[in-house]
């Protein structure tokens, strides 16, 4: 087993660095231009990753280069309410309690596990991680099956720079991720809701896209413990509470993970959930979303997309009943 560990961990920025607030200012300037036709949408995009940057909650940033090509053009969610509206209920299941509670998670030292039916399994500290593969910022649209969404910047790089590395082998057919379950840390692992630790999982050929983002800031910076510090998984076709928060551990296992929430609700929650309009929540319609942040919470709703726009994932599911497999 490799075990790699620094001892610097991150180094906080310097004042050269932030962001002058004069280029967040700027945002309404780039726009008129952008409709003069004056303008790229890929400067746009760089500028959407500055404003980003310049909105930043103060912890230490993250070097990264925008990629555009999974960037979404959507208008980004404030910084504010994508720290302060969450569902993260290690902390508590009220959307207001992870930013209240989640100062007491300690995201130094870290070290995530990679095991399972791996050729080459491995232990990882934050440090490892962060210089694994070059991080990237992408933009993308999270829809949480409560039937809101956000449109957040993440940095990280694609999970499939780490299967490369661990060599799965050829009886891996799913990857299981395990989340911290520490009392001490975490006041809801002390609650029924769910079976702690939480545990999600994807199929072996949607950990490997390219959309599957290992994730380790937002917003250029590293991510706030109420968002999943410090290492979480984003997939951004899929339901919120498939991208598991605070990892530890990741299996690569031949028989498909028994998930927290299929546990618990398996009628409400099953193992794919693919954003689908046409498959609704045994309790409301899945249609339509509210977008955080946008003209306030009494926002007009906006119609949901299949796979939540990202097209790109439709083959991995050919053929499959996506009502049946929900």
């Amino acid at each position: 087993m490799l075990i790699q560990r620094s001892p610097n961990g991150i180094e906080l920025p310097y004042s050269s660095e932030i962001t002058p607030r004069a280029v967040f200012e700027s945002r309404r300037g780039f726009i008129k231009q952008l409709a003069l036709g004056s303008i790229s949408s890929a400067a746009l995009l760089e500028m959407a990753a500055r404003d980003a940057h310049a909105q930043g909650g103060g912890n230490p940033k993250l070097p990264a280069k925008l990629n555009p090509a999974y960037s979404a053009m959507d208008k980004q969610t404030p910084y504010k309410d994508a720290t302060t509206y969450n569902n993260f209920y290690e902390f508590g299941t009220d959307k207001s309690e992870p930013a209240q509670n989640a100062h007491t998670l300690r995201t130094h030292p870290w070290t995530v596990t990679i095991e399972g039916e791996v050729k080459k399994p491995m232990t990882l500290d934050l440090d490892a991680l962060l210089k694994l593969a070059p991080l990237e910022e992408r933009i993308y649209r999270l829809r949480c099956v409560e039937g809101w969404s956000m449109v957040i910047p993440w940095t990280g790089y694609s999970l499939s720079e780490i299967i490369k590395k661990v060599e799965p082998t050829s009886n891996a057919k799913y990857v299981e991720f395990i989340s911290l379950a520490d009392k001490s840390q975490m006041p809801g692992v002390g609650s029924r809701v769910l079976n702690w630790p939480y545990v999600e999982g994807l199929r072996i050929d949607e950990a490997n896209h390219p959309l599957t983002l290992l994730t380790l800031g937002m917003y250029g910076e590293t991510l706030a413990n109420q968002n999943g510090a410090p290492v979480r998984i984003v997939t951004p076709w899929k339901y919120g509470f498939k991208s598991a928060k605070s990892i530890v551990k990741i299996r690569f296992v031949k028989e498909q993970p028994r998930t927290s929430w299929s546990l618990s609700a398996p009628n409400e929650y099953g193992f794919y959930s693919n954003v689908n309009p046409d498959v609704d929540h045994p309790r409301w319609s899945q249609g339509s979303e509210r977008r955080i942040g946008e003209d306030g919470f009494l926002s007009r709703k906006r119609k949901t997309l299949m796979f939540n726009g990202y097209s790109d994932v439709a083959p991995m599911y050919a053929g499959m009943d996506l009502k049946k497999y929900y």
